[in-house]
């Protein structure tokens, strides 16, 4: 299954927001958002929520990569995110995720977002449970 239709399968919300995936590996997870006039707040910015969103998923991802054996999924148990800029009107958003921990029972992701010219519009640490059946 190619990543997109993956991330968009495994978290329905990621089809409702349009989110896309280019990369998914267990060193890196790469999902993108693009600008979208009912995805906004005041003067024309992407809504916060919408951004978290977007963060939570790549996050998400990059734990399921990296589930130990016999895990069945993971859930976000934390998640911080300190908002730097704006992304306006004609942008992408882009997520990247990585791991920090990996362990048995919690998995670690920092986030990075970052606007098409590369500027740094936030970073997302989470923590995401390990589930096992």
């Amino acid at each position: 299954m190619e990543p997109t239709e993956f991330v968009r399968t495994a978290m329905p919300l990621c089809a409702s927001l349009g989110i896309e995936a280019t990369v998914l590996t267990a060193e890196r997870v790469v999902l993108t958002l693009g600008w979208r006039p009912e995805l906004c707040t005041s003067n024309g910015l992407l809504h916060g929520g919408a951004v978290m969103a977007l963060a939570d998923a790549a996050g998400g991802a990059c734990a399921f990569t990296n589930l130990p054996e016999g895990a069945v999924g993971t859930s976000t148990i934390e998640s911080k995110t300190n908002f730097l800029g704006a992304i306006r009107e004609g942008q992408t958003l882009t997520a990247t995720s990585s791991p920090l921990h990996v362990g048995r029972t919690t998995i670690v992701v920092e986030t990075e977002l970052r606007t098409d010219e590369g500027k740094l519009v936030g970073k997302t640490t989470q923590t995401q449970t390990v589930l096992t059946s």
